[in-house]
């Protein structure tokens, strides 16, 4: 496990969690979040890390939700981490956010299609914070050694890998899970990424569709062969949600998935 400040439960023998919004849409609707997340995970003993972005820049349409200010939404993740005692995780985009987001976040996170930019590499790896790089929807399990190499040849080793899937046609993602097993075999923690993998990108309407009620199935699968951890974007009403409401796990499912998915995790240990 990782040395993430304020990361607890790291000697329960669980798999850790990354779980929020998919964007900080303001500090009503995150602190409602984070605190049933809190609640959740601390009656399971789970090692959770509270997920939002505070900018959206891959964005299909140009009228799609990016955003409620970078600094403004930068604040309420320090302060989600603040009260509740938990880390929290954004993602970046350029390398000039790198040093910006360091200051408010835990973990800094690449976005999949960013995976291969050596420089963002670089500067998150430089902040000394914890690195999460997302698998490329176009990259192999065994490809992404590549990345871990550069972000440890900057000093740096709190690397996470994260799959969220490999592009199938045009308009579906599939889940190749001997990524997990390759992904492992150098030496970092893995995590699957169970909401992004149900992505239906390229739509006409320009709106990301997504299949939410195999969540389910894509986690158990990625514990079952031996995820370290698992990322979720939840919502308490997902489809009011201004970004990627289509492939969200409704909040009030997801203590009885954790619960299903710890009896898994007993089961192979």
């Amino acid at each position: 496990m990782l040395k993430i400040p304020k990361l607890k439960h790291t000697d329960s023998g669980n798999f850790f969690l990354i779980a929020g919004p998919c964007a900080i849409e303001g500090r009503e609707i995150a602190f409602e979040i984070a605190e049933k997340m809190v609640q959740i995970t601390e009656r399971l003993k789970v090692p959770y890390i509270f997920k939002g972005s505070y900018r959206k820049a891959n964005r299909t349409r140009a009228d799609s939700f990016t955003g409620i200010g970078d600094e403004k939404a930068l604040r309420i993740l320090k302060e989600v981490g603040d009260h509740f005692d938990v880390p929290t995780t954004t993602d970046i985009h350029e390398t000039t956010e790198a040093a910006l987001a360091a200051q408010y976040v835990d973990v800094l996170q690449i976005p999949a299609f960013l995976c291969r930019q050596t420089d963002l590499l670089v500067a998150a790896a430089k902040t000394g914070k914890v690195v999460n790089v997302k698998k490329g929807q176009f990259m192999s399990g065994a490809s992404m050694k590549f990345a871990v190499e550069k972000i440890e040849l900057c000093g740096n080793r709190n690397v996470i890998l994260t799959d969220r899937g490999n592009s199938f046609g045009y308009a579906d993602l599939v889940v190749d899970f001997r990524n997990i097993v390759e992904m492992k075999s150098f030496g970092v923690p893995v995590v699957m990424d169970c909401t992004h993998s149900l992505q239906q990108p390229n739509q006409s309407s320009g709106v990301t569709g997504g299949r939410p009620a195999l969540i389910a199935t894509i986690a158990k699968a990625a514990i079952a062969v031996g995820a370290d951890g698992l990322f979720m974007e939840t919502h308490p009403r997902p489809t009011e949600a201004k970004s990627d409401a289509a492939n969200m796990l409704p909040l009030d499912q997801m203590e009885e998935m954790l619960h299903k998915l710890l009896m898994i995790r007993r089961a192979i240990l």
